[in-house]
C-alpha cells in the first residue's frame, strides 16, 4: 500500500514514516505543508494520504483543505486526518467532504503503531474511521434538548460504537451480546432517532450509520455554542 505523510513536525513525520516502512507501507512522499501535499499527490497518487490538520502556510485547516481538494481531484486517493485535538468542528467538516475511505484521528492515537495501520487499512478499503475521543464529545455535550433521549443506556453504548465505524460484529464481541442482539438494537436506535434503514452490504451498512449519526447529530445545536 502507498502512502504519502503530510506533516510539518520532522520528528512526527519521521516516525509515522519509519512506523508504516516497518509495517510493509510505501511511503511515495513525506511533506510539510499544504502546497506540497497537493503537488506530491498530483505527481503520483497514493492508496492514502496522512494528513496533518494544521501545517504551513498558516497553521489553521490546512489539512482539511487538502483533504477537500483531493477528494475533489483524486477520489480513490483515501484520507486519514490526524489533530492534536477532538475538533468535532473539524471531524464533521471532514466528514462532510468525505463520506467514504476518510477517517479522523487525534494524534495520541499514532503512538500506538497498531491502531494507526488499523485505521490506514481501513480507510483504505472504504471505511469510515472516527476517533472515539471525537464521539463522546459529540454524543455528551450539552444541548438545550438531547436527542439521544429515547435511547436505553445499552443503545447509547452501540451507537458510540456505531459512530466509530465498528462493525455489527464487533461491537458485539466489545459488549458480549450475540449478533443478533445488537442488530435488533441497531434497528432500534434507526427507529427512534429516525435514521436511514441501514443497508445489507456490510460495508456500507456500517459508512452509512456513521455518517448518518454524525449528521443527525450535528444538526442538533448544543446548549453552549462553544462546545
Amino acid at each position: 500500500m502507498r502512502i504519502v505523510i503530510a506533516e510539518d513536525s520532522g520528528l512526527l513525520r519521521q516516525m509515522l514514516a519509519e512506523i508504516l516502512t516497518a509495517r510493509g507501507f510505501t511511503v511515495t512522499a513525506e511533506v510539510a505543508s499544504l502546497p506540497e501535499v497537493l503537488q506530491a499527490v498530483a505527481a503520483d497518487p497514493p492508496d492514502v494520504a496522512v494528513l496533518d490538520i494544521r501545517m504551513p502556510p498558516t497553521h489553521r485547516d490546512e489539512g482539511l483543505q487538502a483533504a477537500e481538494r483531493i477528494r475533489a481531484d483524486h477520489p480513490s486517493v483515501g484520507l486519514l486526518v490526524l489533530s492534536h485535538y477532538a475538533e468535532t468542528s473539524y471531524a464533521m467538516r471532514l466528514l462532510t467532504a468525505a463520506d467514504q475511505a476518510v477517517g479522523y484521528l487525534v494524534k495520541d492515537r499514532v503512538r500506538d503503531a497498531d491502531r494507526l495501520v488499523d485505521a490506514i487499512k481501513r480507510v483504505a478499503s472504504g471505511e469510515v474511521v472516527v476517533d472515539p475521543d471525537v464521539v463522546q464529545r459529540v454524543l455528551t455535550r450539552p444541548r438545550t434538548s438531547d436527542p439521544l433521549a429515547p435511547l436505553l443506556p445499552v443503545e447509547r453504548q452501540i451507537l458510540a460504537l456505531m459512530a466509530e465505524g465498528q462493525s455489527n460484529g464487533a461491537i458485539a464481541g466489545r459488549l458480549s451480546y450475540s449478533l443478533k442482539t445488537i442488530e435488533k438494537r441497531v434497528t432500534s436506535i434507526s427507529q427512534k432517532l429516525g435514521l436511514p434503514h441501514p443497508e445489507s452490504h456490510e460495508r456500507a451498512h456500517v459508512n452509512l450509520r456513521v455518517l448518518a449519526v454524525l449528521a443527525y447529530l450535528r444538526s442538533t445545536r448544543p446548549a453552549d455554542p462553544s462546545v
